[in-house]
This record gives structure tokens, sequence and C-alpha cells, in this order.
């Protein structure tokens, strides 16, 4: 039995279009949020930043608000597991193949070794028949 995850999709990683939805419009163009941005991760106030672009202090202050920050101390990785989970994860990697194609090969190695456990236990009743034939019709697929 092969256990074949699917990649995420081009949009992984964005915002939901309702969360878009809910978030009062701003009056700046894409530029401008960029730019207000990228002075506040510089350390500048809103009013200083409304100030040098020449913008509503109110306008600026919606593109800032809306900024992702970094959570300084995270109890996950990037995987929805452990720190020590994560680090392992890591260390399992090739090279610098994607976490969700390491993530498929780890199942897949746990799905092997959980089929030659049970293949080596004599099966004892019609259920585990049907599980191992199951998953040897799986292998061949």
């Amino acid at each position: 039995m092969t256990f074949k995850g699917k990649p995420p999709g081009s949009g992984a990683g964005d915002m939901s279009r309702r969360t878009q939805l809910l978030r009062p419009p701003i009056a700046l163009s894409d530029k401008q949020v960029t730019e207000a941005r990228r002075m506040r991760r510089a350390g500048g106030e809103p009013t200083e930043i409304a100030a040098a672009l020449g913008l509503p202090r109110d306008e600026v202050e919606k593109a800032l608000v809306q900024m992702r920050s970094p959570r300084p101390e995270t109890t996950r990785g990037t995987l929805n597991v452990t720190l020590a989970a994560h680090r392992l994860i890591l260390s399992e990697r090739v090279g610098d193949e994607p976490l969700w194609q390491t993530m498929d090969r780890l199942v897949n190695e746990l799905l092997r070794l959980r089929t030659d456990a049970v293949r080596r236990r004599k099966p004892s009743s019609p259920i585990q028949d049907d599980l191992l034939s199951r998953l040897d019709q799986g292998d061949s697929e």
C-alpha cells in the first residue's frame, strides 16, 4: 500500500477570500501599502510614515494593522507538530525536498513496516486476512 499525498495547491498560504472580505478596504495602492509596511518594519511610526508618504494617517494605519508579524516564541513548526517532531522531520529531509514530500516518504515507510510486521505474525482471523489482501492490492496499483 502506497501513501500518496497531494502537494499543496498554488494558493497555499494565501489569505482566505472570507478574511479579505471582512477586512476594511484600504484607499492606497499596493505599492503604497508595500512602502508603508517597509517603513514600519524599519521602525517608523504610523504618523511619520503618513507624513513621509503624503497619505492620510487613517489609511496608513489600516494598512499597517493588517501586517503579519512574526511570533517571538512559537510552540509549533511549519508542520502542525511540536518543535521536537519538526526537528525530526527536518533531519529526515533528503536534500531540499519539500516537507510534504518528506512526510509522504516517512508515512510510506511506516505503512511498509506495519505491513511487514503483520505478515510476520501469522494471520489468525478472517479480518486480518482481509486486511492483508487489501494491503497487497494497494501495492500492485
